[in-house]
């Protein structure tokens, strides 16, 4: 199995936005200690995980996309050639609200010729991002399909 690092991107306390963190929850309490899976909630930590990232041959994120035009719950999956497009870099980066796009570019940055070549991108439309610590019932479910897709990932390439 390729040494995998899975992270989770959101606010907790942004009501659906917190959808990222929920999954590696969910995946550590299923997955229990890998040792070659790295989890990592980015919802607080953001920027000193991306130094836990030497190593790993594989990086897997996940995250709430709003204004996409699609209902809630509405999961995208984006190749590692869109997500290497997308990727920004920003001078003026907050270090507690690093987006997923921003903590690739400084990750490359960081790890040099170790930043790995297989990145995958899961994104679920939201459009509740109010002050509130619950998911809504569509985005939960997403999550949840995302966290059964992600198990099926580290099988196949076990």
């Amino acid at each position: 199995m390729k040494k995998t690092a899975i992270m989770g991107f959101g606010n907790p306390v942004r009501s659906d936005d917190g959808v990222g963190c929920y999954v590696i929850e969910q995946l550590r309490e299923s997955l229990g200690e890998e040792p070659e899976i790295s989890l990592f909630d980015m919802g607080t930590s953001a920027f000193e995980v991306l130094f836990q990232l030497r190593g790993h041959e594989r990086i897997l994120i996940v995250d709430a996309v709003i204004n996409t035009g699609e209902i809630p719950g509405t999961l995208y999956k984006l190749p590692a050639h869109e997500v290497e497009a997308a990727i920004q870099d920003d001078p003026m980066v907050f270090l507690h609200s690093l987006k997923w796009d921003q903590a690739l570019s400084y990750a490359r940055k960081i790890l040099l010729d170790e930043y790995p070549d297989d990145i995958q991108v899961y994104l679920i439309a939201v459009d509740d991002t109010k002050l509130e610590v619950k998911l809504s019932e569509v985005v939960k479910a997403a999550g949840d399909r995302v966290v059964t897709l992600l198990r099926e990932n580290l099988l196949e390439t076990a």
